[in-house]
């Protein structure tokens, strides 16, 4: 080792590591290698507590996706987009979710996986016991007070939520991790009392479908409550899972078909879709009073950020990284990140068929790994 950085003194070592992009781990698992004292620095919970805190949020380490019903699936795999040593993909049908380090597969035997990708633990669940035809779910991670930028290993929920044609209802349902069952069936009140009904406002919307299908897409979720939508003019469904508890509420368009729930910085629940070549993402603001609106809080011309040839072939949003302000485009170049505040555009992805993204976001770190042993050794 040179004598210079052996010179260096320890603070100075942690201000430097601390400084290491997140979404280039292997920088770090190259700077443990340099000497046991650098090993010992990284892997501190301490250090690795604050390098956490000082990125504030997990980097992007891979994508996976849903397509359309009527689509099929997609390859069952998690494709990287960094170089970090990542567990192997387990056997699954199609990957449902990724949030607070773990992702939600549905596997052959048509139960449901928790999977790690950075640990490789796995955790296999019970069908939820609604009747489908077309559904989505959702984990997250359930320790109160959690800033989520190190799940590994903890409580989690998962969220299960479906329609049939058997009823024509939507139905969802939790299952917590630490009982280990799924709570009694929640159904929305859509307020239509017979299917005849439900038939003829959809004849009146324009629609020639009366089951309010969920769109399988991935959720959104703020505080207590996971947010979804339905093929019927983009309807959001709110869904908490605390009251068990399920209610809907109009979107800010109906017109989009290509459009993503999203949680902007500020905690807000966020609408984003493509009209034209404009990308527009909306807010829900509710005031004390309790009533709530949706505001356009960014417009950006995509002619600007993604090449004019790109468009021709239809850009459009496929989903979202929360709390970031981060959109996931497709079009005819590949599957792009767009960044709302500063519009910076990265491409993430080959073109290819896109319908709902799901990104998994998680600190890559020495502490999960054999380093750890190498660590303690002298």
């Amino acid at each position: 080792m040179d004598d210079a950085i052996a010179a260096l003194p320890p603070e100075l070592v942690s201000e430097i590591l601390l400084r290491l992009r997140p979404d280039e781990p292997e920088h770090l698992f190259r700077a443990s290698l340099v000497c046991k004292a650098w090993l010992r620095a990284i892997c501190d919970p301490v250090f690795l507590r604050r390098y956490r805190a000082f990125h504030g949020s997990p980097p992007l380490l891979g994508v996976l996706h849903r397509l359309r019903v009527i689509d099929g699936d997609p390859a069952p795999r998690i494709a990287r987009t960094t170089a970090a040593p990542l567990s192997p993909d387990p056997a699954f049908l199609r990957a449902l979710d990724c949030r607070h380090g773990r992702v939600l597969l549905h596997a052959s035997n048509h139960g449901l996986i928790v999977w790690d990708p950075v640990t490789g633990e796995q955790h296999r669940l019970p069908e939820a016991g609604i009747p489908w035809l077309i559904y989505t779910a959702a984990v997250f991670c359930a320790v109160g007070g959690c800033d989520h930028l190190d799940c590994h290993g903890g409580p989690f929920r998962v969220v299960f939520v479906a329609t049939d044609d058997d009823d024509e209802l939507v139905k969802g349902s939790v299952y917590s991790s630490e009982t280990g069952v799924w709570s009694t069936p929640a159904t929305l009140d859509d307020g239509y009392q017979s299917w005849e009904e439900r038939w003829q406002a959809a004849r009146s919307r324009g629609e020639y479908y009366r089951t309010p299908y969920v769109h399988p897409k991935r959720c959104a979720l703020v505080g207590d409550e996971i947010y979804f939508t339905l093929r019927n003019g983009n309807t959001i469904i709110e869904y908490n899972w605390g009251k068990n508890r399920l209610s809907m509420f109009d979107p800010p368009t109906s017109d989009m078909y290509y459009i993503a729930l999203t949680v902007m910085e500020n905690g807000l629940l966020g609408f984003a879709g493509i009209e034209g070549s404009s990308l527009y993402v909306w807010s829900r603001k509710v005031n004390p009073q309790g009533a709530a609106e949706w505001v356009i809080c960014r417009v950006i011309e995509l002619e600007k950020t993604i090449p004019v040839t790109d468009l021709s072939d239809g850009a459009c949003v496929v989903g979202s990284a929360e709390g970031l302000g981060v959109i996931f485009v497709s079009s005819g170049a590949g599957l792009f990140t767009i960044e709302l505040k500063s519009k910076r555009v990265k491409k993430v992805e080959e073109p290819g068929v896109y319908f709902s993204v799901l990104p998994y976001m998680s600190f890559y770190t020495p502490d999960h790994g054999t380093l750890l042993s190498l660590a303690r050794t002298d």
